[in-house]
């Protein structure tokens, strides 16, 4: 009897363990390369030369868009829109805050140049006492589920900006904070 008890169990064992193994390990990996490629085709992001990828905007109070508390990136298309993705927590964004509020009193009153920070991951009470200790004027819009960010940005950090042309094409990435206004005003002055 002992017997036909181990044959039964080599018959059920009949695949080698090493190839189970693989079999194994090559479909975990293919399950995530799916979920890599839905991931992606539901978070398209943007490149250089390309249009940006439509996204909503919910403006801070007070730091609306024209008294627009929403509205689509898609609403600005015709504009020169220059993006700065912040955070309160992040010392290099309080270096440049001075200077992109500086450039934003240069450009607004021209209407065909839009500043809109988004505020990465951060507190409300954290981002209202930034914007109010560098009395920044210009639109803000909080990302606290870092939906924008993650179709902008490229997962370096915070600060970065994006220059985006009258098209909606993205044509200039800065990697960490500007480092004078006349830097802000080179790069949008070559958009132009």
């Amino acid at each position: 009897m002992t017997e036909v008890t181990k044959e039964s169990t080599n018959a059920k064992h009949g695949v080698p363990v090493w190839t189970q193994v693989i079999i194994w390990v090559f479909v975990v990996g293919l399950l995530a390369l799916v979920a890599f490629g839905l991931r992606r085709a539901q978070n398209p992001m943007a490149a250089i030369g390309e249009p940006v990828p439509d996204f909503n905007l919910v403006f801070y109070e007070g730091y609306e868009y024209n008294g627009t508390t929403e509205m689509k990136l898609s609403d600005l298309q015709g504009k020169i829109v220059l993006i700065n993705i912040w955070a309160s927590w992040c010392k290099p964004c309080e270096q440049e805050a001075p200077d992109l509020q500086e450039a934003w009193q240069f450009y607004k009153d021209r209407g065909d140049v839009v500043f809109v920070g988004v505020d990465y991951v951060d507190t409300p009470a954290g981002a209202n006492e930034y914007l109010t200790k560098f009395s920044i004027s210009f639109p803000n819009a909080p990302d606290l589920k870092s939906n924008i960010s993650s179709i902008l940005n490229r997962q370096m950090g915070v600060p970065e900006t994006y220059l985006i042309d009258r098209e909606g094409i993205l044509r200039n990435v800065k990697i960490g904070p500007f480092t004078s206004v006349d830097e802000i005003k080179s790069v949008i002055d070559s958009i132009e």
